[in-house]
């Protein structure tokens, strides 16, 4: 896999069922805030509900840190609709639900399964100037927790705005970090 770590996210352009409505959503979307970009396998799943339940249930956390979260799947933006309309778990996600059928956004982002035709379940953190600054890949059969997830995006929020700070392991919002120097070296 390339190392997409601070690299801009490349051109997309997409459909994506928000709040009732079809909505553009573009790689414009991704900047001048926080985003994460979570690529999950397909609509009508078992591993998907439980992972974007999780997140809706945490999305008004993510919102208070500036944060949007966009939801994507090699579904439709129709089938999207469609299972928001049908489960009671995805009827309280408020994030926009990105179709992505053509592959194109998956393949950009480097998670895309084509023997599968649908995407590897991958976590992108973008900062406000689009650029990736964290990303996960998880085999499909392992999901992701949102406040794990919280913990991160507050981390690469911390470092972006604290330069010659960084977050040890285990680092929670007013813990303390580390001033990398070689006073350092061998004594942590």
């Amino acid at each position: 896999m390339t190392n997409l770590i601070n690299t801009k996210v490349l051109p997309f352009s997409a459909t994506a069922y928000h709040n009732g409505d079809f909505v553009p959503v573009t790689e414009a979307n991704l900047t001048g805030k926080w985003s994460v970009v979570f690529f999950y396998p397909a609509d009508f799943t078992f591993v998907c509900p439980t992972e974007l339940g999780d997140l809706a249930d945490n999305y008004a956390e993510f919102q208070k840190m500036g944060v949007e979260i966009y939801g994507v799947s090699t579904d439709t933006h129709f089938t999207h609709k469609a299972w928001h309309d049908t489960s009671d778990t995805i009827k309280k996600v408020q994030y926009p639900l990105v179709g992505d059928p053509t592959g194109r956004i998956s393949r950009n982002f480097h998670v895309m399964i084509e023997e599968d035709g649908m995407a590897n379940r991958g976590t992108f953190v973008i900062n406000p100037e689009g650029e990736i600054k964290l990303f996960e890949v998880h085999d499909n059969g392992i999901g992701r927790d949102a406040s794990e997830l919280l913990r991160k995006v507050k981390a690469a929020q911390y470092v972006a705005s604290h330069p010659g700070e960084v977050c040890p392991a285990k680092w929670k919002e007013g813990a303390a970090t580390l001033k990398p120097s070689l006073d350092l070296v061998g004594k942590i």
